[in-house]
């Protein structure tokens, strides 16, 4: 069971960000990183909310689908990769710590769902209040707090500046969005699909994000202009 709660929060934060600004339907195929093991499957996206092909998951994850008549059976094995890259027995190395690599993998979902939730409403044409927006960004700053306390290692201090600047960008993005609807200027977002996606701010974010997402599964510290 750990292992494939382990093996769930890492496909959260894999697909973080995909999506953000897309489409109604749009179906590409990606890399996933699931317990260590990389591969690639189809992605479907949907109204905001991202679906993965079952079978390539149980590929990717060395386990098994089976199909038993109206149940769908899908084991996630251990495998040859533990369910948590080892926690950092050297404080200058660049290992992540356990728990900062669970709060940040928290973290990153909050702020997939505080942008995913924004941009579906503004795509759509849906009424943004700043009650629900402000609730989303102060759930993300709760977990960015969470992953702050987290931190021990030199390795999860320079996480945590990555995350940190990932949050800022998404913030200044949201506030950005939320005075455009304000003064009814998101007609051209829902006009075309890919206008909220190709502007400069949200393609940082996206990039940053898919960069943030294997750098976090490979339990090891990286840096990217991306995320600066």
């Amino acid at each position: 069971m750990r292992d494939n709660l382990w093996a769930t929060s890492l496909i959260c934060f894999v697909l973080l960000f995909e999506g953000v600004t897309l489409p109604q339907v749009q179906q590409q195929s990606r890399t996933l990183v699931i317990n260590g093991q990389v591969g690639e499957a189809v992605v479907v996206q949907l109204n905001g909310r991202t679906y993965v092909e079952m079978e390539a998951l149980a590929r990717i994850a060395n386990g098994s689908l089976g199909f038993q008549g109206d149940q769908i059976l899908l084991t996630l094995r251990s495998g040859s990769t533990p369910a948590t890259p080892p926690a950092s027995s050297n404080p200058g190395d660049s290992a992540f710590s356990r728990d900062f690599m669970t709060a940040a993998i928290e973290q990153m979902a909050q702020m997939r769902e505080w942008a995913s939730t924004l941009a579906n409403a503004i795509q759509n044409g849906y009424p943004v209040a700043d009650n629900w927006v402000n609730d989303y960004r102060e759930q993300a700053a709760h977990s960015l707090r969470l992953a702050t306390v987290a931190a021990s290692t030199e390795a999860d201090r320079k996480g945590l500046q990555l995350l940190n600047n990932e949050f800022e960008a998404v913030r200044k993005w949201s506030n950005k969005l939320v005075e455009a609807r304000k003064s009814m200027d998101t007609a051209k977002y829902a006009m075309s699909a890919s206008a909220l996606q190709d502007e400069p701010l949200s393609q940082k974010i996206i990039t940053c994000g898919r960069f943030l997402a294997p750098m976090l599964a490979s339990g090891n510290f990286q840096d990217d202009p991306s995320c600066h």
